[in-house]
Parts: C-alpha cells; sequence; structure tokens
C-alpha cells in the first residue's frame, strides 16, 4: 500500500475536466485508487463521486494505493496532480 497528500493547488480545486482526467487515469491500474478528504472516501475511479467530494483550492488530500501495480500507480497519480492541480 501507498500513502500520499496533496494539497489542491488548482483556484478551481478538482472541477469535471481534471476529475475526468484523473479518474481516467486510476483506471489505467489494475490497483484501487482512494482519495479521502476530511473522513470520506472515494474511488478514484468513479467520476461522479470524485467530483461529489467538493474538494477546492487548498484542500489536502489523501490518496491510497493498494494492488498489485500500486507502485507505479501511484507515481502516476503523483505525476497527474503535480501537473493539473
Amino acid at each position: 500500500m501507498v500513502t500520499l497528500q496533496y494539497t489542491i493547488k488548482d483556484p478551481a480545486g478538482i472541477h469535471a475536466r481534471p476529475a475526468g482526467l484523473l479518474s481516467k487515469t486510476a483506471k489505467a491500474f489494475r490497483s484501487e485508487v482512494l482519495i479521502e478528504k476530511d473522513g470520506s472516501t472515494v474511488n478514484a475511479s468513479k467520476l461522479m463521486m470524485l467530483m461529489g467530494m467538493g474538494i477546492r483550492c487548498g484542500d489536502t488530500i489523501t490518496i491510497t494505493v493498494q494492488g498489485e501495480d500500486e507502485s507505479e500507480a501511484a507515481e502516476a497519480i503523483k505525476a497527474f496532480l503535480s501537473e493539473h492541480l
């Protein structure tokens, strides 16, 4: 299991476009990618649930990746967050 924390820097937070791209990135791996904010946890591959979290600029999220390709998935998610959010 790999756990990361990231503070959202995008002024719009996680809105439709980056949420869709994040979901697509998570779906590309066999590992489960979970995103947690303020005690709520959702599967990152579930677009509508991800958008429903209301993640805004300045919020810190915790990403947990667990599965057979967790290292590669965690690196891809980390790179995505750095580039897009």
